[in-house]
């Protein structure tokens, strides 16, 4: 029988040197090179006043290498780095054995507010200063993450206040059934039971008056719509993803097409796409030279977007949603459409209608009438008429004609309320002059607009894939927008060092 050497398991007592875990050429390397040698921390020290009195903290260094060193293992949560910084050897090295608190850790990505976006900022400087920015191409996306907030507590003010006149009448209602059986003998353990649960109901109702009292209107979305609040963190929204709707922000990444660093990282509290191209295009003006082309996916396809680049002379290529019904090579497409799950295919459905048609209609050669299928005529009662733009003739049945018709159940979608038969031919667009949509559309049908499609999709979804699929991003585990845009940053800033450390930094 062969023989093999032992295999140890469990615990073994080893002598371990932390310098040399850190191997050069890692991702842990790059970024103790870059905590310890490059970035300015005087921004966290100036917010500890222990010089003479209080305790000793833990280096902001050691915080900032520990949470990145996490989120790069795919570790978002504080109690399992807190876990990791006790047990695993090499977060015990990059940190010298600090082992902090998980409440410490939480408390510091929780409280780094703008500070962050300086340290993003920095470590953009040295990828520039690597030369791995080549301002060639800027592509921008977005994705869309659950935040820690409830979706059931979503709505507007008005959903509140009839939550609270429920809540009321409720435990209303419940004092009253107590005290007409007060006479009554009634078991202990039912009367603890209903005293607790009255005791909850007054609670939650005095905290939806709180929250009423605080905020006392609506949010504002686009156009003068309301948006829907929430009680747990009012800066977060209500968002229709592929996986359904969650409660969240959209984290909206700038990524350069060179080796794909990400040049702008913000997180908004919206998922309406087309609301956040402008400000993005304005967060990247100083990074952007007069050739950089910019490119963004359908979502923040609009006029309003594509005149305001015009107007700056930006370059920019951004498809129209029907963009692949005109490229040949998504023909295709239609087999993903057959999915039976129905968030595969988001487009409307056509429904057949089964009423005779405009189709079935046939206009005059001088367009003074036209004819329907049963052979009789319907006049004009409009030739020049403007629908959504377009030069539209419109055409009126008979009442004679249409009252005794034996078809009208055919013809007619309400025919036990509509008399007569109404058909509009559509003749083209009123206004001949281009605009911005139309001059994009041409944009994007050429060579060169398809050439540049392909080649956002090889810039920026890597990035997305790289950061929910490698390290594990689902979620956004703070609240307010200043909070989860600030652990999107950290997020992005990871990946930046992690593209530094595969580019020969600090070997």
């Amino acid at each position: 029988m062969a023989r093999f050497k032992p295999i140890h398991k469990g615990l073994k007592l080893l002598p371990v040197d932390f310098d040399r875990q850190v191997i050069p050429g890692s991702f842990e390397h790059a970024l103790c090179h870059l905590v310890d040698h490059e970035l300015d921390l005087s921004a966290f020290h100036a917010r500890y006043k222990n010089d003479v009195e209080g305790a000793s903290a833990y280096d902001p260094a050691v915080l900032i290498k520990i949470i990145l060193l996490a989120y790069s293992r795919g570790l978002i949560h504080s109690r399992k780095i807190e876990a990791a910084c006790r047990e695993n050897v090499l977060f015990i090295a990059v940190s010298g054995d600090s082992q902090p608190h998980f409440t410490t850790l939480a408390a510091f990505v929780s409280g780094m507010n703008d500070t962050v976006a300086k340290l993003f900022a920095q470590i953009l400087l040295i990828c520039d200063r690597q030369g791995l920015i080549g301002r060639e191409m800027f592509a921008i996306d977005g994705v869309k993450l659950p935040a820690n907030a409830s979706k059931a507590k979503s709505g507007t003010l008005a959903d509140y206040q009839r939550q609270v006149e429920r809540m009321e009448l409720a435990a209303k209602q419940m004092l009253e059934k107590h005290q007409s059986a007060d006479s009554a003998p009634t078991d202990d353990a039912l009367i603890q039971r209903e005293a607790r649960k009255l005791e909850r109901l007054q609670k939650e109702a005095q905290q939806l008056r709180d929250w009423l009292k605080n905020n006392p209107e609506d949010r504002k979305g686009s156009k003068g719509s309301i948006r829907l609040s929430n009680r747990t963190d009012n800066e977060s929204a209500k968002m229709a993803t592929s996986k359904g709707v969650v409660q969240g922000y959209t984290g909206v990444a700038t990524v350069d097409e060179k080796l794909q660093i990400i040049v702008d990282a913000q997180a908004y509290g919206t998922g309406s796409e087309q609301a956040l191209l402008l400000p993005v295009v304005k967060a990247t003006a100083t990074l952007r030279n007069a050739d950089t082309v910019i490119t963004a996916d359908a979502g923040y396809h609009s006029e309003a977007n594509l005149k305001d680049l015009a107007e700056q002379n930006i370059n920019a290529y951004i498809p129209d949603n029907g963009y692949r019904k005109r490229d040949e090579r998504y023909a295709d497409q239609g087999v993903h459409a057959a999915k039976p799950d129905p968030l595969w295919n988001k487009a409307k459905q056509e429904k057949k209608s089964k009423c005779f048609r405009p189709a079935d209609f046939r206009l005059a050669e001088d367009h003074s009438h036209c004819v329907c299928p049963v052979g009789k005529h319907l006049y004009s009662n409009g030739s020049n008429c403007t629908i959504n733009g377009y030069v539209v003739m419109k055409f009126s049945g008979a009442k004679q004609d249409c009252v005794p018709c034996t078809r009208r159940k055919e013809c007619l979608r309400t025919p036990e309320k509509t008399q007569i038969r109404q058909v509009s031919f559509f003749q083209g667009k009123r206004d001949p002059k281009e605009n911005h949509i139309d001059r994009m559309k041409v944009k994007i049908d050429s060579d060169l607009g398809k050439e540049m499609i392909t080649r956002r999709f090889a810039t920026v979804e890597p990035v997305f894939g790289n950061l929910r699929g490698n390290k594990r991003l689902h979620r956004f585990t703070l609240r307010g927008k200043t909070k989860v845009d600030g652990q999107w940053k950290l997020y992005c800033m990871m990946h930046n060092i992690e593209k530094l450390a595969n580019h020969g930094y600090a070997r």
